[in-house]
């Protein structure tokens, strides 16, 4: 994390360009239905919520053989297609009722490859060996479904693929779809979804690749807890850049509240005007053995202080990188998402920066990187996602792309993760009033060798919480 702009004073290639569009060969969706396999079933669908928004979606079904032969339920599966409220929202299934029996039926959420406007996320209904079969012609009867928030916020159902408010008594519905056997027999999946599709994710919490994992939710009790260093991470205390010459880092302003029924890491920056009055705050992994895949964390950034005036050059962070070992050495690596509410480096008001850096020298200083920024307020809760493969790095801000960097930015070496809140200079807001500000950090994850989109990593988080895992580190020692 330098003490300089993104940009620098040396050779910078700016990410302004936009992707261009390429030619995409796809088959037409198609419904099949019984005249189209001998073997086959149909899916009749009403809804008990039929309102825009709902405290929960209410998708209830009935199943009907539509075949010549006996059909076991054990072999269908049913896909119910929905666009999430947020990329971090995560979801919980009931049954509410079933002639079958509830203890027969499951559901599980999935993640789509292909995120359409009204779809990103499925709701897959199966059943178990005790549901029995269906005769031809028969159907389940009632099936009395449902699905809710985990935090019980609001759900919008009003830009859900499958969701139908004037259906409120059963129908058949082709806009969820069936599969028999692992075939796809009945519906139409939002375009480029089709069920049988191996490249489709089958597993929604653990998407395909099985790369090595970091998770940690921060559920700590203090900066003192002995499970911080044992979980590989450090408060930094030593002196230091970047930030105020003079200024300290102080291991006791990281905290561990609780918001929104999770623990978070809260991260302190004060100052009273002064080098000797300002205290800074970072969280760095012990261990650098990180590099190509996917990194996620969710951060909440601040326009103002907590206390005091306002106006200071502060910089809030999640980042990447490894150490410089001379000036100009071809082997550095740092990618940053940079927050600076306040301006600084040049910059008068709000601006987000994102950065991949190859190499720098700092004095005199010369930065060879690439970046891109949004000037705007990113106050509030955010989903950050990083991703690195072998041809490119990306980063994503709630689930929209924000930045594509090339292929001359990748990292030649393992990386440490890190967090921190610190000032450029004092030159912002001279007043020797007394101010402090916060950053906070939900959760942070790392995902090795495998390139997640944003759903499949908040699918990937939701399920360690469901799950009631707080960390795991299985990404081994490079």
């Amino acid at each position: 994390m330098r003490t300089r702009p993104p940009a620098g004073r040396g050779r910078v290639a700016l990410a302004l360009s936009a992707l261009l569009g390429s030619t995409v060969l796809a088959a037409l969706p198609m419904t099949v239905t019984a005249s189209a396999a001998a073997d086959g079933v149909a899916v009749q669908y009403r809804t008990s919520a039929a309102g825009a928004t709902a405290d929960q979606s209410e998708p209830w079904f009935k199943v009907r053989n539509t075949g010549s032969s006996t059909v076991q339920l054990s072999q269908v599966k049913i896909r119910y297609y929905f666009k999430a409220d947020s990329a971090s929202a995560s979801y919980r299934f009931a049954c509410s009722w079933a002639v079958k029996g509830c203890a027969n039926i499951t559901g599980t959420f999935g993640v789509l490859a292909h995120p359409t406007a009204t779809a990103d996320r499925y709701l897959e209904v199966g059943f178990t060996s005790g549901a029995g079969s269906l005769a031809a012609g028969a159907d389940t009867s009632d099936m009395q479904l449902r699905f809710y928030q985990s935090n019980w916020q609001t759900l919008n159902q009003a830009d859900d693929y499958s969701f139908n408010p004037s259906q409120t008594s059963y129908a058949d519905w082709n806009k969820v779809t069936a599969q028999l056997a692992g075939t796809t027999v009945w519906g139409t999946a939002p375009d480029g979804n089709d069920p049988t599709d191996p490249t489709d994710p089958t597993d929604p919490t653990d998407p395909p690749g099985g790369g090595q994992s970091l998770f940690d939710d921060f559920n700590y009790a203090s900066y003192t807890d002995p499970a911080i260093a044992a979980h590989g991470w450090n408060i930094r205390s030593n002196s230091g850049g970047p930030g105020v010459p003079g200024a300290g880092w102080d291991p006791s302003k990281v905290t561990f509240p609780t918001a929104s029924g999770n623990t978070v890491m809260n991260l302190e920056t004060s100052t009273a005007g002064t080098a000797e009055s300002t205290r800074q705050t970072e969280v760095v992994s012990r261990s650098t053995k990180f590099k190509n895949g996917t990194y996620a964390a969710r951060v909440k950034f601040s326009d103002t202080p907590k206390s005091g005036p306002d106006g200071d050059h502060l910089v809030q962070t999640f980042f990447t990188i490894n150490d410089l070992k001379a000036p100009m050495a071809d082997d550095y690596s740092e990618y940053d998402f940079e927050y600076l509410p306040n301006g600084g480096w040049g910059e008068s008001g709000n601006i987000l920066y994102t950065t991949s850096w190859e190499t720098y020298n700092p004095d005199p200083w010369q930065a060879v990187n690439q970046h891109t920024e949004g000037r705007q307020s990113y106050a509030g809760w955010h989903d950050l996602v990083l991703t690195i493969d072998n041809s490119s790095i990306k980063y994503y801000i709630d689930g929209q792309l924000f930045g594509t960097h090339d292929a001359q930015y990748l990292p030649e070496r393992p990386m440490s993760i890190n967090f921190n809140q610190w000032l450029i200079d004092l030159a912002g807001q001279t007043s020797t009033t007394a101010r402090a500000y916060d950053e906070q950090v939900d959760y942070v994850l790392h995902v090795k060798d495998q390139v997640l989109t944003p759903a499949q990593v908040a699918a990937k988080v939701a399920a360690y919480r469901t799950a009631g895992t707080r960390f795991v580190d299985e990404v081994p020692a490079s």
